[in-house]
């Protein structure tokens, strides 16, 4: 039987229960909701909430009466030292990858189940697409999260499979005949399922044997072309093995959770 905490902090454990809630939410909850799902009364949960929107966690949407997660916590990640030192290192090249295609490029790393954009440089011309920091999207949905899941060691990907599969959009021959493909040709370009004109080019940044993240370029179709898709891709690969021995070699804390040492074999789950 697991051994009861040594110590209680109830007032921590309720204000992050209601962060957890409302993170896990795609619209903003009202008090009445959250008290709803927590279990808990309004009055029990009031002055948490004033507390977390002083504080600027939370925050209400002008003219809404719901609570929607604001993206402190997720700067206050953005500054741990490894994450910062990934960023340094891949803005440049990212930049001057943007500078000879005119595209966005973002930088993604996973969390879980999901994918999520920590860094990203603009479009220098008057076209381009791109996402807020801090977007997250499952694995399975994203041309990242296969590239990330290829190459990781034959543990993690019966963990993140594990949890792929409770999930109701989860199309698991799909998933891997896609990962099988970015396993042979080493970076995936797919066809976004929300903008017909855009397709995502990943590539896999190393450090050491173990995929860390990965640079996206959704490639937005042009007229006239300034770099056809082929001349992106290379360029994309180029600038993915100048950043991965800039990155060290060992395990990466960003994913520290998932890492593993360089003498494990990696994907022999994949069929």
């Amino acid at each position: 039987m697991a051994r009861p905490p040594k110590y209680r902090a109830p007032a921590l454990e309720k204000g992050l229960g209601i962060l957890e809630l409302i993170a896990r939410e795609t619209v903003p909850l009202s008090l009445s909701e959250i008290s709803q799902k927590l279990g808990r009364s309004k009055s029990e949960i009031f002055r948490m909430i004033v507390a977390l929107e002083t504080l600027g966690y939370i925050a209400r949407p002008e003219g809404d009466e719901g609570y929607r997660i604001t993206n402190r916590l997720f700067m206050l990640g953005m500054a741990q030292p490894p994450i910062r030192s990934l960023q340094d290192t891949a803005l440049p090249v990212m930049q001057a990858v943007a500078n000879t295609v005119m595209q966005s490029c973002h930088l993604v790393v996973p969390v879980d189940d999901e994918i999520v954009v920590i860094a990203r440089v603009d479009s220098p011309g008057d076209i381009g697409y791109a996402v807020r920091l801090g977007h997250k999207r499952p694995i399975n949905l994203t041309a990242s999260g296969a590239v990330l899941f290829a190459f990781q060691a034959e543990d993690t990907q019966v963990r993140w499979l594990r949890r792929l599969r409770k999930r109701k959009d989860f199309d698991e021959p799909s998933f891997l005949a896609r990962v099988r493909k970015v396993r042979k040709d080493g970076y995936i370009r797919l066809r976004s399922s929300r903008v017909p004109s855009v397709t995502d080019i990943s590539v896999p940044l190393f450090q050491g044997e173990t995929p860390i993240a990965t640079i996206v370029m959704p490639y937005v179709e042009q007229t006239p072309v300034i770099a056809p898709i082929e001349q992106a891709t290379a360029v994309l690969l180029k600038a993915a093995r100048e950043i991965g021995p800039l990155l060290g070699l060992g395990s990466s804390p960003l994913v520290a959770s998932e890492a593993s040492a360089p003498s494990r074999k990696r994907g022999r789950r994949i069929r």
